[in-house]
C-alpha cells in the first residue's frame, strides 16, 4: 500500500471512529452493529473537496436515505420505475463528467491547502556556527515513540537554498547536507 493511500485510510478510519463515538453510550459497546449505519452516513455525506458524496461519484445518482423510506418524500411518492430506469441510464452516461468535475475540484482544493500552508511556513536561515537539529532519516524504520530529530549539529557551511553542511559534536562532517 502506498504512503498516500495509507494516509487516506487513516483519515477515513479516524472519521469513522469519531462518528461511532457520537453514538449513544449504550451503542458504543456494540460498535460492530453501528458500523453499517456509520459507513452509510460517511458514503452519502458530501465532501468539501469534491462537492459530491462518494455514493454519487460511484453510482452516478443520489442515494435514497433510510429516513425517506419510512417517511415518504416527493421522490418516493412520485416514483415511476420506467422513468427511473431512463434517468439512471442518463446518469451513468454523465457520471464520468461528474467525476472529472470532482477531480478538478480536488485539484483546486489541494492548491488552496498548499497556498494556506505556504503562507504559514516561516523561512529559517542559519549562520555558520549555529547549532541545529536534523530530522531523522525517514528511510530508516522508526517507531512512534522514537525521537524525530537528531543532533545537535553545527552549521559549517551555507550551501544555498536552505541547504547547509553540518558537523557533529566530534567534528565529523555529515555525509548528506
Amino acid at each position: 500500500m502506498s504512503t498516500q493511500a495509507n494516509g487516506q485510510v487513516k483519515v477515513t478510519n479516524r472519521i469513522l471512529v469519531q462518528d461511532i463515538k457520537k453514538r449513544p453510550d449504550q451503542a458504543r459497546g456494540t460498535w460492530v452493529e453501528e458500523l453499517t449505519s456509520v459507513l452509510w452516513s460517511y458514503r452519502t455525506t458530501p465532501r468539501g473537496s469534491t462537492g459530491e458524496n462518494p455514493f454519487t461519484l460511484v453510482y452516478g445518482t443520489e442515494a435514497i436515505i433510510p429516513a425517506e423510506l419510512g417517511m415518504p418524500s416527493h421522490r418516493i411518492l412520485h416514483f415511476d420505475e420506467e422513468h427511473n430506469s431512463q434517468l439512471l441510464k442518463e446518469n451513468l452516461d454523465l457520471v464520468n463528467e461528474l467525476r472529472e468535475t470532482a477531480f478538478i475540484r480536488i485539484q483546486r482544493y489541494k492548491n488552496t491547502m498548499i497556498n494556506a500552508h505556504t503562507k504559514r511556513v516561516k523561512a529559517r536561515r542559519f549562520q555558520v556556527g549555529d547549532l541545529v537539529l536534523q530530522i531523522v532519516d525517514t528511510l530508516k524504520p522508526i517507531g512512534k515513540l522514537n525521537p524525530k530529530w537528531e543532533g545537535p549539529y553545527k552549521v559549517t557551511k551555507i550551501i544555498g537554498n536552505g541547504a547547509y553542511e553540518l558537523e557533529d559534536t566530534e567534528g565529523r562532517i555529515l555525509s548528506r547536507p
